[in-house]
């Protein structure tokens, strides 16, 4: 594997983190850890940029948000996003400075969804979760000072599972009209056993092994053919928004978001496939040390800026 340099140097203090006998670990001490993975990598969010604490009215209580929010565009669209952990780790804090990044950079808000983690809420908590996020989102948006016509749904890994499950629910039941979805390296639930999935089963950063682990602990046996819980399961691929997918080169998900660009292309739906070369799962963490890390977040911003935010202010950023 020809993988970057600086992500080469980015998983060694990564594995200082998350030792090797992690996932052997109680669940609240792996969290821990994976809290401090993030912590290690976060940076100071930018200026311009108004921060506001909401939640959602849910199935089992309230759902944290968190709105990032630019000072200086007038009635933003907005990116509703799912952070990823394997549905089992994060929250607000762990992807809080990758989303006041996105909103400084893009010109969209970004709304932040805390959403249940498994394996105390396992499937489909998630799932409903971000549902109950969305459906406030559509009757709040006028009054957050959003554009309720320019809502994105988008997140990455785990978060990116639950945002294109979101968009093929919003399609079939005709409402609302989302303007696009922003899925990072994100896992759609390519079976195991499917010929396409053998480029890289193993690499730093996401292991077979690892997704195996997430993947029971979310669903369990009886969930794992549900195509609302894996989005490559689904049949009809059209009338869904315009899709950014972004796979890393180096990641096992690479064969998830390669699949699923295909097939939206396949029954119409407007697709990008950007695949970065260098990369692994989870690079983002590395934008600060990482060049290619940080060129592949740059196309990130980028295509959230054309999806529901404004290109002059990438390009003056």
């Amino acid at each position: 594997m020809s993988i970057d340099s600086d992500i080469l140097r980015f998983v060694e203090l990564s594995d200082v983190a998350l030792p090797p006998y992690f996932a052997e670990l109680p669940i609240e001490e792996q969290r821990a850890c994976y809290d401090e993975l993030c912590r290690m990598f976060a940076r100071e969010r930018p200026e311009d940029l108004e921060v506001s604490e909401l939640s959602a009215p849910g199935p089992d209580g309230a759902i944290p948000l968190r709105l990032y929010r630019p000072i200086s565009v007038q009635r933003p669209g907005v990116l509703l996003y799912f952070h990823g952990g394997g549905y089992v780790f994060g929250g607000l804090d762990s992807h809080d400075s990758g989303c006041a990044e996105l909103a400084a950079g893009s010109g969209a808000a970004v709304l932040a969804v805390d959403y249940r983690l498994a394996p105390e809420h396992p499937f489909p908590a998630a799932a409903e979760d971000a549902q109950a996020a969305l459906a406030f989102l559509v009757e709040a948006a006028e009054g957050l000072g959003l554009d309720g016509a320019r809502i994105a749904v988008g997140g990455d890994s785990a978060g990116g599972n639950l945002a294109a499950g979101l968009a093929f629910r919003a399609r079939d039941a005709g409402a609302p009209v989302l303007a696009g979805q922003l899925l990072i390296y994100p896992d759609l639930g390519l079976p195991f056993d499917d010929p396409r999935r053998c480029r890289t089963p193993d690499a730093p950063g996401l292991s077979r092994a690892q997704m195996r682990y997430y993947h029971a602990t979310w669903l369990g046996a009886e969930h794992t053919r549900d195509p609302m819980a894996a989005p490559l399961l689904q049949r009809d691929y059209g009338g869904l928004p315009p899709t950014f997918v972004q796979a890393a080169q180096y990641d096992p998900l690479r064969d998830d978001a390669e699949v699923f660009a295909e097939r939206l292309l396949r029954d119409g739906s407007p697709v990008r496939l950007d695949l970065q070369p260098g990369l692994i799962h989870g690079y983002m963490r590395a934008r600060g040390m990482s060049a290619a890390a940080r060129h592949g977040f740059a196309a990130l911003v980028a295509a959230l800026a054309d999806m529901v935010g404004h290109a002059s202010v990438t390009e003056a950023g």
